[in-house]
């Protein structure tokens, strides 16, 4: 079995994408994050956009966007901030727990695990 490298994207391509930028000046966007339309696509609007705006008709979390665009989280993140500056997208985030008494007991993530492997 031969590996593959994760990104086979042409890096030119997603310079042009991006429009030269690399990175996302916050941290609005993790990999759960759900990012549910807000409008339809309009006439001369970039097609990575398009494509997006049409997958987050119902809520979609960042990764799913990633895996559909067979884009680099980094590009997707970039490409969700345009969007969201222009309010063509609202951006979901899971609630964090507010202390640590509201995370799951270790025991029963371990009887999951236990439960998991078993099948």
């Amino acid at each position: 079995m031969t590996r593959r490298p994760v990104d086979l994207g042409d890096p030119d391509r997603l310079y042009t994408v991006t429009g030269g930028r690399s990175r996302v000046d916050d941290d609005t966007f993790d990999l759960v994050t759900l990012i549910v339309s807000e409008c339809e696509p309009t006439p001369g609007t970039q097609s990575e956009h398009v494509r997006i705006l049409e997958l987050c008709r119902h809520p979609t979390a960042v990764v799913e966007v990633s895996a559909e665009l067979r884009l680099p989280v980094t590009v997707v993140r970039i490409l969700l901030g345009d969007l969201l500056l222009t309010g063509r997208i609202t951006a979901r985030r899971p609630p964090s727990p507010r202390s640590p008494a509201a995370l799951p007991d270790s025991v029963l993530l371990k009887e999951v695990l236990h439960g998991l492997r078993n099948l």
